[in-house]
């Protein structure tokens, strides 16, 4: 059942809610928390980076001698910075609820998760800024069995490649409905990508191994905004801790490894699952679109990340 109306509107109007616009109030990307499965939530750490600490001051009570006590800057404490952030985030089209914890923590959930992958996919593709040397990547190049995180990774990326091809044989395109007649198009026409959205119903991923994908899709602005503090020193993560660059090899800030072994896991098992191509007789539909596009989008991050580990991404295996 999509979260908002029948095609994610309301009156009409698709509500979308993107990290950019959050990062435009926060300041920063908010950090996904728990697994998606039922309700999509980040979580911000905003308030207590804006919040100064206290500071002593001292105060002379009439007729008593002078104390010492604890003054906040003009700014306010980060509960009252957080509450006022809140106010703003509810008023982002697409955000469903935004929450203060006693600590100032932000939390925001969102109505349709499947945003995160417009918003990938409208993003210009670019290199890896610092790739790392050849060879130095953190997997071996065998064995091409399940055991081997690399074989792991490489794999994911091949299927969501071979998703779109298959795709395009059952004559499944994203165009203005959603899904395309039956063979429609030339091959040059069907060859390209459409541009990022048309067609696109982000609500259609609903299915549990779907928002799996999509929570660990979501970690990568936060996670790329790490890597960028982290080369310069500088990291706050959200749990109140902040934490300077362990000086590791350019490019695997903030855990590149890692990050991708789960994201190709949580695909593959969506690959496997939650298919995006029909089975059988079954007819496209707009959910099938949507995968298409979730495979697109998990495609290009598996690709960022092997480049910047200094792997060129597999073109089969």
């Amino acid at each position: 059942m999509p979260l908002i109306g029948e095609a994610g509107t309301s009156g009409g109007k698709v509500l979308e809610v993107t990290v950019d616009a959050l990062r435009a109030i926060l300041g920063s990307p908010p950090v996904p928390e728990g697994s998606w499965e039922r309700e999509a939530v980040y979580v911000s750490a905003a308030a207590l980076r804006r919040a100064g600490p206290a500071r002593q001051v001292a105060e002379a009570p009439a007729g008593g001698p002078a104390r010492k006590i604890a003054e906040r800057p003009a700014g306010g404490s980060a509960r009252e910075i957080a509450e006022g952030l809140a106010v703003r985030l509810r008023a982002v089209p697409g955000v469903r609820a935004v929450q203060v914890r006693p600590n100032g923590f932000l939390v925001i959930e969102v109505a349709v998760p499947g945003e995160v992958v417009r918003e990938i996919l409208a993003e210009p593709v670019t290199p890896a800024e610092v790739p790392v040397p050849a060879g130095a990547a953190p997997w071996p190049e065998a064995p091409l069995t399940w055991s081997n995180p690399g074989f792991v990774v490489r794999y994911a990326y091949v299927r969501a490649g071979a998703v779109q091809r298959w795709a395009r044989d059952l004559g499944i395109e994203a165009g203005p409905q959603g899904v395309s007649g039956q063979g429609k198009g030339g091959p040059e026409e069907r060859r390209g990508e459409p541009e990022a959205g048309a067609g696109f119903r982000p609500e259609s991923l609903d299915d549990p191994r779907d928002r799996a994908v999509l929570r660990v899709l979501a970690e990568l602005p936060s996670r790329r905004a790490g890597r960028d503090a982290g080369r310069s020193g500088r990291y706050l993560s959200c749990g109140g801790g902040s934490r300077a660059s362990g000086g590791g090899a350019p490019g695997r800030e903030p855990g590149w490894p890692a990050y991708l072994e789960r994201l190709a896991e949580s695909y593959h098992d969506a690959f496997e699952h939650a298919p995006a191509s029909p089975k059988g007789d079954e007819p496209p539909t707009g959910t099938h679109v949507a995968r298409l596009w979730m495979a697109r989008a998990v495609r290009r991050v598996l690709g960022e990340g092997l480049t910047a580990l200094g792997q060129a991404p597999p073109v089969k295996i």
